[in-house]
């Protein structure tokens, strides 16, 4: 663990290239900027290339959002929903993505892609690799708000051992170089009240999706 140089907050080392950085969104205008997003974007359940619904509820903003249907995972210019363009990513949106990514030792980063992820109580992630982006060489940033969760985190080969460490609200996850690919996942959300979002835990997930 060490401190950053903004303060006394402690931040976790948890493999090569990974870090939780503690409570740093905590203070954030995240959840007004996200209001803006979700009045634009409204969250909805899609559905896998083998046609199950996802359990998570999603949208996006920025200039490029994930989507997923009968078609495959990619990554889209326009909401397919409405037709119009992604929401433009809030500036505290992309403030924190630039912060969070330059403390644990990712610099320029420029993410063009928010995805944002509703969880309800009795939802999970499985294991997965974020593997639909042009290239692999910028970080992700994962950020926490609402309920608590349990972030497993594995290796870049899917029989490598998987830890689990405990995400609370403001706290952000970041990975890349020798763990840009590693396989990661949260576990079946419990059920609680949190006094910013309700019933409910919010990821908002930066990434640099396109060429660059």
């Amino acid at each position: 663990m060490e401190s950053d140089l903004f303060g006394d907050r402690r931040d976790e080392i948890i493999a090569p290239g990974a870090m939780i950085l503690r409570g740093i969104g905590a203070d954030r205008d995240l959840l007004a900027g996200l209001a803006s997003v979700e009045a634009r974007a409204p969250f909805r359940r899609m559905m896998t290339p083998g046609g199950r619904q996802i359990g998570v509820e999603m949208t996006n903003c920025g200039m490029l959002g994930w989507v997923s249907d009968r078609r495959g995972y990619r990554y889209e210019t326009h909401d397919p929903e409405s037709g119009r363009p992604w929401p433009d990513m809030p500036p505290c949106f992309v403030e924190l993505a630039h912060e969070a990514a330059l403390i644990a030792g990712f610099e320029a980063f420029e993410p063009d892609a928010c995805l944002i992820n509703r969880y309800a109580p009795g939802v999970k992630m499985g294991l997965h690799q974020d593997r639909d982006e042009a290239g692999f060489d910028a970080p992700i940033v994962s950020v926490s708000l609402g309920l608590p969760a349990t972030f497993q985190f594995g290796g870049t080969d899917r029989k490598d051992p998987v830890r689990r460490h405990e995400l609370h609200h403001g706290d952000v996850a970041v990975w890349g170089g020798p763990s840009r690919l590693a396989w990661h996942g949260i576990l079946t959300l419990k059920p609680g009240e949190h006094p910013e979002t309700g019933r409910c835990r919010i990821n908002l997930t930066f990434r640099q999706a396109g060429q660059r």
